[in-house]
């Protein structure tokens, strides 16, 4: 521990006790008289939560004349008028360090996998950080290696690039996203599961991941039935330990299932707040804290972080205002379809509509050419599947399509990829080399 963290703490210690108390609590807030404290500061509400001897914890997120208004970051079970409030003069801390490694956290930062406290173990930093100046990032340069050949090839990622996975649901996501854990070459993954079912986060550990998904994995969840404060804080969450880990020059890829979910519990807390709805139901709030959270990853001075976040886009509308802000603030995005993925086609990845704007820049020029004439071969025979399944096409009338159509089951087969199966990107661009050029 620093001088400066020692006398932080001993500063924070010696400041005089003053507690307030709740005057009123309505929705999803509480307000709060008689302490003084900041937007983003926690206090601690006695006798409120499950009834046990731990103080309720909540957020401050708006400020009046003469009160608080709070967000509690747990059960309200229990808060009355007249309970006691404590202000902590400190924002939200969490755990970072390798200490996380092979952890899962829930949306707060604390361990819910039964191992050891983190205490002693981890350090404790404020949740809050400024996000690094646009001059001060190095430029994408590296190729990330995801295992998947789809995207190694058509839809190549480099180290510090934000990407997008769009899709309704069902159609694969989160095991594309464990597939991608298990065959990266990067050095650390974390993983937030925001408002994800309770059911599926066992399931997802254990078979998606499995121990060899979570040697080097710290996972952060926060179920649907978790406050609305808690599944926003934990994307953030996430986003600090993987942004310790490319503090310490480590290459980082950060997944997060979902941002539309954490755009959801932005507009909970923003429409309790008192912020007017707009744009579909959503407050201004929503689309503020999206870039926030979004242009944190990316690289740094040292280190880097690969950013993958899916998003749920509602009846698989890719224009819906969630989808779209997304969209413009990342650096590419993945499009999944229902239509691959009912025809049993995994990963159900539609790499026509797929891009990745750091393509050129991470890829070398004979490769990129491979790509673009595998995309062609695509582009022609998706423009003539209509003609072609009606009967009307006739051989020979497009040299292109009927090329095509003669290369469709290897292309096909060099998409399509078991849960299971890694492949190597060296391997993989040389099947596709294969494929396009005949040799």
């Amino acid at each position: 521990m620093s001088v400066a963290d020692v006398v932080a703490r001993a500063r924070t210690a010696a400041r005089p006790l003053c507690t307030g108390t709740v005057t009123g609590a309505m929705g999803l807030t509480i307000s709060v008289e008689g302490v003084t404290a900041a937007v983003g500061d926690v206090v601690e509400i006695a006798g409120g939560g499950t009834g046990q001897d731990e103080p309720l914890r909540a957020e401050v997120v708006a400020l009046h004349r003469d009160r608080l208004t709070c967000m509690p970051l747990g059960e309200v079970h229990g808060v009355h008028v007249g309970s006691r409030v404590r202000a902590t003069g400190r924002p939200l801390q969490v755990p970072v360090g390798t200490a996380l490694l092979g952890r899962v956290l829930d949306g707060l930062g604390r361990p819910v996998d039964g191992g050891p406290p983190l205490a002693g173990r981890a350090r404790f930093v404020d949740l809050a950080t400024r996000t690094p100046h646009a001059l001060s990032r190095a430029r994408v340069a590296q190729p990330l290696s995801f295992g998947v050949r789809a995207l190694d090839t058509l839809v190549p990622a480099g180290r510090g690039q934000r990407l997008g996975i769009f899709a309704g649901s069902g159609v694969g996501k989160s095991t594309l996203l464990a597939q991608i854990t298990r065959g990266t070459d990067a050095d650390v993954r974390v993983i937030g599961l925001i408002g994800e079912r309770g059911r599926e986060v066992r399931e997802f550990l254990e078979e998606n991941l499995g121990v060899e998904g979570m040697a080097n994995t710290v996972v952060v969840v926060a179920t649907s039935d978790e406050p609305p404060l808690v599944r926003l804080r934990a994307a953030f969450v996430a986003t600090r330990i993987a942004e310790d880990f490319r503090d310490q020059g480590r290459d980082v890829l950060l997944l997060m299932d979902s941002i539309t979910r954490t755009a959801m519990a932005q507009r909970e807390v923003g429409l309790s707040a008192g912020e007017p709805p707009a744009t579909r139901g959503y407050p201004p709030s929503v689309f503020a804290m999206m870039p926030r959270l979004l242009e944190k990853a990316g690289t740094g001075a040292v280190g880097s972080i690969t950013g993958l976040y899916t998003v749920l886009v509602e009846g698989d509308d890719h224009n819906e205002p969630i989808a779209d802000t997304a969209r413009s603030i990342l650096d590419g995005h993945v499009v999944l379809t229902r239509q691959m993925a009912t025809a049993g086609h995994f990963p159900a990845i539609d790499v026509l509509e797929s891009i990745s704007r750091v393509a050129s820049a991470v890829t070398a020029p004979h490769r990129m050419a491979d790509a673009r004439e595998a995309r062609r071969l695509l582009g022609a025979l998706r423009d003539a599947r209509e003609l072609i399944e009606i009967g009307a096409y006739t051989e020979g009338s497009d040299p292109l399509v009927d090329r095509a159509r003669l290369l469709e089951p290897q292309l096909t087969g060099f998409l399509r990829q078991s849960v299971e199966d890694t492949t190597s990107p060296d391997a993989a661009w040389d099947e596709l080399h294969r494929i396009v050029t005949g040799s």
